[in-house]
């Protein structure tokens, strides 16, 4: 390749994240009580001190926009943890931050994760206040047998006036539900879906129910316990049953576990999925940034404790960041973009430097698993039940 040609392609990947956009991840580490199929970074604290830990959040965006000058910013999400255990004041300094440090899109979009538990209409006015446009609830079950199994603090009554306090005070709403629970059928499912679907939310977050290791649920599994799971045939059914309800409802999915309704998906997880940069504060934060010598892989500090002693002894909360070799960077981008609907685009994995297996994908689509369409590569309906596989065969 002559330099010139080089040129180009280095300054294509170089700017490869714009593909994706630019949004802030900041994490709150706090929670009233741990859940037991959890395995986030959360950890339970009687108290927090709000403004020692506003300022050090407020320090560390300021430290990535002297990084990443004059990007703009499309979306700010704060996770955790429990967010909406934060003081609105608190909030507020890291949106101050977030605005000093970068250019804001005309219609950024500003998400926070809440509980039903800790949902209260003045605190919540407080975060519309401070920027705060859109939020996601975190209900995971309408049953309250469920909600007690799962661990949740709040009722499926808590669930539905956390909502209605949610849509009086924000213009989108999001919440999330767990399915493939314990004795869980088909038919009740499908009624709890339905119930949800009426409770006029724009976005819905449906999860299976998975057993992670390190988790309570993980240990009780373990052992023998948690009877009543769904075999995989079930499982099966009761993900297709979620396609269903939600295509009928005007709510398809645009990506595996997530569904929305027209031009109400979720712009920061797109960023994740279409494999833009973010900037990441708070503990156990993991980000992706693009610099001058490359994409880098950022890690905070776990422990709160240990990621508020470093910020405020050396200026970062940084415990990790690594360059993100460019082979690697496309198969983020193949195993995440892949979730989405609209696909991959084949043309940026070849600026990364992927080549697609061809053959691999002329046998997918003579299965009818994955289609080219305009230059994307998409899983079709019957490919998205068995993404894993397809994801095998292409990034092998």
């Amino acid at each position: 390749m002559s330099d010139a040609g080089h040129d180009m392609r280095s300054a294509s990947v170089a700017e490869d994240w714009r593909a994706g956009g630019f949004g802030l991840y900041v994490h709150w580490p706090f929670c009233v009580a741990k859940c037991p199929y959890c395995d986030f970074n959360s950890h339970v604290a009687a108290a927090v001190d709000q403004p020692r830990w506003a300022a050090a959040l407020a320090a560390e965006v300021a430290r990535l926009g002297a990084e990443l000058p004059g990007r703009v910013l499309g979306s700010v999400f704060f996770g955790g943890g429990t967010p909406s255990l934060m003081a609105p004041e608190t909030v507020a300094a890291v949106l101050d931050a977030a605005r000093a440090a970068w250019p804001m899109a005309n219609d950024v979009e500003v998400t926070l994760e809440a509980n039903p538990t800790s949902v209260e209409a003045g605190r919540f006015r407080g975060y519309a206040d401070a920027g705060v446009n859109r939020l996601s609830l975190g209900v995971q079950a309408l049953r309250d047998a469920d909600l007690r199994r799962l661990g949740r603090m709040h009722s499926g009554a808590e669930a539905r006036a956390a909502l209605d306090i949610a849509r009086a005070a924000f213009r989108r709403v999001s919440f999330d539900l767990i399915y493939a629970r314990q004795d869980q059928t088909r038919a009740a499912w499908r009624a709890e879906l339905s119930d949800a679907l009426a409770m006029a939310a724009d976005h819905l977050s449906l999860y299976q129910l998975t057993i992670e290791p390190e988790t309570a649920f993980g240990a009780r599994h373990a052992r023998g316990g948690l009877k009543g799971l769904p075999g995989e045939d079930l499982a099966s059914d009761l993900w297709f049953d979620t396609q269903e309800i939600c295509e009928a409802a005007g709510m398809p999915a645009y990506e595996v576990s997530n569904h929305a309704r027209p031009e109400a998906e979720s712009r920061h997880n797109l960023v994740y999925w279409r494999q833009g940069d973010w900037a990441a504060v708070g503990p156990g934060a993991h980000g992706r940034i693009t610099l001058p010598e490359g994409r880098m892989a950022t890690e905070a500090h776990r422990a709160p404790g240990a990621w508020l002693a470093a910020v405020e002894a050396s200026g970062s909360g940084e415990s990790l960041r690594e360059a993100v070799p460019r082979d690697e960077a496309a198969v983020e981008y193949l195993l995440m973009g892949l979730r989405l609907t609209e696909g991959v685009e084949l043309a940026r994995l070849d600026a990364l430097g992927w080549h697609m297996p061809e053959a691999k994908i002329v046998e997918l689509e003579g299965l009818g698993l994955v289609a080219r369409m305009g230059g994307q590569l998409r899983t079709t309906a019957a490919g998205r039940p068995v993404l894993n596989a397809i994801l095998r065969e292409l990034a092998a």
